[in-house]
C-alpha cells in the first residue's frame, strides 16, 4: 500500500508534475462552502505555479466531490490514492475527515483538514493534521463572551445530528452550564434538511435569551425561516455560522471565528480572479492549508527525498512553524494547530469585531 502513495523524485524526473488530492463538497447542501474551499486551494496552487512551481515542477490538484457524505468520500479517497497515487489529500467536514482517517493511517497518506472541528479529529489518525482549533477550544471562548460580556444565561440549541454538531452541542452545554447558564431546549436537525420551522417554533415557545446554532450546511434557508417566525431570540454560533450573515433576521447575531488575515495585494488578486467581493474565511484557510502541504513538498525536494505520506508527515513536524499572510500555524508534537480567535457581531453590512483572544 505504501507504494501507492509514492511520487518518485529521480533526477531525470525533476520536471514531473506533482499531484495532490482535494475531497470537498462541490455539490449538495454544503456546496457554497466547498466552492470557497476549492477557490482557496486553487489560488494557492496557481500562485506557486506562476512562480515556477516547486523546484521547477508544476503542482496539480485532483478534485473529488464528497457532497459532504462519508461514503462518497471513502470512494473518492481510494480513487485518489490507489489510481492517482497522490501522497496528500486536503479534506473538509468532520464526518468526511473521520471516515477517511483510518484509510490514511493504513495507506500512509497525509490528510490536511482546514475546515472541520469535531473533537474526534484530534486522535483520528497520525496522518491527519488540523490547521484550525477544534470545536471545544472555539466554543469555550465564545461561551465566556456571551455569558460574561453580553450577560445571556438561557439558551435553546439547534444542532446537526452529526459529528461536528453533536460535539458542538455537548461542548457548549458543558461550558455554558459551568458558567451558570441554563439549556431550555435541544432540537436536532439532519444535514441537508430544508424545513427548520418545527425546531424554530419549539425554540420560540420556551423563550430563551439566545439560540445556539451548530450546523455545517449553508444557513441561508435557515435564516429565511427565522425571519418568518416571531419571538425568536438572537443567534449565536462558531465559525460555521458565517453563511447566516447579511440578512435582516441575523442582525445582532454573535459568531466566533478563527483569527486569520489576507495581504491586501492577495485580496485584490483573489477578488479579481474569482469575481468576489471578499475573501471568505474558508478560502483563506484552504489557501493556507494548500501552502503548508506545498511547503512540506518543497522541503523534501530540497533534501532530494521521495514525497510520500510518511515523509510529508515527518516534514510537517521538522518544519513545525508555517507562516503565511493568513496566519502562523505551528505543529509541535500535536497534529492540531493552536490559533487566535475573534468574536464578531453582525450588522447588516459587516461582521464587526467585538473581542479578540490571542494565540497562546
Amino acid at each position: 500500500m505504501m507504494a501507492a502513495a509514492l511520487v518518485a523524485i529521480a533526477p531525470n524526473a525533476r520536471a514531473q508534475e506533482l499531484q495532490i488530492g482535494a475531497i470537498l463538497p462541490l455539490t449538495g447542501p454544503a456546496a457554497p462552502i466547498g466552492l470557497d474551499q476549492q477557490q482557496g486551494v486553487q489560488f494557492a496552487v496557481d500562485k506557486i505555479n506562476a512562480a515556477g512551481g516547486l523546484h521547477g515542477r508544476k503542482v496539480k490538484v485532483l478534485y473529488e466531490d464528497s457532497q459532504a457524505k462519508p461514503d462518497v468520500a471513502i470512494l473518492s479517497f481510494n480513487k485518489l490514492v490507489d489510481l492517482n497515487n497522490v501522497p496528500a489529500v486536503i479534506s473538509a467536514f468532520s464526518s468526511v475527515s473521520l471516515a477517511i482517517a483510518p484509510l490514511a493511517t493504513r495507506k500512509k497518506v497525509l490528510v490536511f483538514n482546514a475546515g472541520a472541528q469535531s473533537n474526534q479529529l484530534a486522535n483520528a489518525s497520525p496522518y491527519l493534521f488540523n490547521t484550525i482549533p477544534l470545536v471545544k477550544d472555539e466554543t469555550a471562548v465564545l461561551v465566556k463572551y456571551v455569558v460574561e460580556k453580553v450577560g445571556k444565561k438561557s439558551a435553546g440549541i439547534i444542532y446537526e445530528n452529526a459529528a461536528a454538531g453533536v460535539d458542538g452541542k455537548e461542548d457548549f452545554k458543558k461550558a455554558f452550564e459551568a458558567l451558570g447558564g441554563k439549556i431550555l431546549a435541544e432540537e436536532p436537525t439532519e444535514f441537508g434538511q430544508t424545513n427548520f420551522r418545527p425546531s424554530l417554533l419549539k425554540i420560540a415557545s420556551v423563550k430563551p435569551e439566545f439560540m445556539y446554532i451548530v450546523m455545517t450546511q449553508d444557513l441561508r434557508p435557515f435564516v429565511e425561516q427565522v425571519s418568518q417566525i416571531p419571538g425568536l431570540p438572537m443567534g449565536v454560533g462558531t465559525t460555521f455560522l458565517r453563511t447566516a450573515f447579511g440578512f435582516d433576521a441575523s442582525v445582532g447575531w454573535i459568531q466566533s471565528a478563527i483569527k486569520s488575515d489576507f495581504a491586501p495585494d492577495l485580496e485584490k488578486e483573489f477578488k479579481e480572479k474569482f469575481k468576489t467581493t471578499e475573501v471568505p474565511f474558508f478560502s483563506r484557510e484552504y489557501y493556507n492549508a494548500a501552502n503548508i502541504v506545498m511547503k512540506a513538498m518543497d522541503y523534501l525536494l530540497e533534501k532530494n527525498k521521495p514525497i510520500t505520506g510518511e515523509s510529508l508527515q515527518a516534514a510537517i513536524f521538522e518544519i513545525k512553524t508555517f507562516g503565511s499572510s493568513v496566519a502562523q500555524v505551528t505543529f509541535d508534537k500535536s497534529n492540531t494547530a493552536v490559533r487566535g480567535l475573534e468574536i464578531y457581531q453582525y450588522t447588516k453590512t459587516e461582521r464587526k469585531i467585538v473581542a479578540v483572544e490571542e494565540q497562546k
